[in-house]
C-alpha cells in the first residue's frame, strides 16, 4: 500500500474520482462518521477542488454526539445500538438535515481490537446512503464485515467502500 500523501492512494485515488465526479454531477455531499473518525472527510479534503463537493463532515464517534448532532433517537440507540442498520439510517438522514447536501454517507463500526461481541464481531461496520428528496423512503444501508485484522485495517476499508458510496 503505497502512501505519496496524507493518506494510502488508493483512498486518495478514489476520493479524487468522488471528487470529480460529484463536481460534473453538480453534487454536494456530506459525510457523518463514527468509527472512520473523519478519514473520509480528510480523503475528500485531500483533492484540489473539493470545497465544491464537500458540503460539510460529522465526526459523531460517541452516541451522545450522534444523538446531540445528528439527532439520531435515543431508543434507535438503546434498541439497536449503534453498529446497526436504523442507527446509520438516522445518521444519513440527520446529516442531509443539517447541511446543504444532496447526498449523505453515515458510517459505524466496530474498529477493534476490542468492543466486538459474538454478533458484531470487530470488522463489523454498517454503513447508509441518504439522498435529498428520498429521505423518508427504505434505508439504503448494508452491515458488512471487513478484515478485522487491525483497527487501521478495519478504518481503511470503511472508508473505500464510503467514498465508494459517495460516487454519483
Amino acid at each position: 500500500m503505497a502512501v505519496s500523501g496524507l493518506l494510502p492512494d488508493e483512498i486518495e485515488e478514489l476520493a479524487k474520482r468522488v471528487v470529480e465526479a460529484n463536481t460534473r454531477a453538480g453534487r454536494k455531499v456530506a459525510v457523518a462518521e463514527s468509527c472512520t473518525g473523519g478519514l473520509v472527510a480528510a480523503a475528500l479534503t485531500e483533492i484540489a477542488g473539493s470545497s465544491s463537493v464537500l458540503d460539510r463532515g460529522f465526526v459523531t464517534y460517541s452516541n451522545q454526539a450522534k444523538m446531540a448532532m445528528l439527532d439520531v433517537p435515543q431508543d434507535i440507540i438503546d434498541t439497536f445500538g449503534a453498529v446497526s442498520v436504523a442507527c446509520v439510517w438516522a445518521m444519513a438522514k440527520g446529516a442531509l438535515a443539517k447541511s446543504d447536501a444532496d447526498v449523505a454517507v453515515a458510517i459505524s463500526g466496530v474498529a477493534g481490537p476490542d468492543g466486538g461481541t459474538e454478533h458484531k464481531p470487530v470488522g463489523t461496520v454498517v454503513f447508509a446512503q441518504a439522498r435529498r428528496g428520498e429521505e423518508s423512503t427504505e434505508p439504503v444501508a448494508e452491515m458488512r464485515k471487513l478484515d478485522g485484522s487491525s483497527r487501521a485495517e478495519v478504518r481503511r476499508q470503511a472508508t473505500l467502500v464510503a467514498l465508494e458510496l459517495l460516487l454519483p
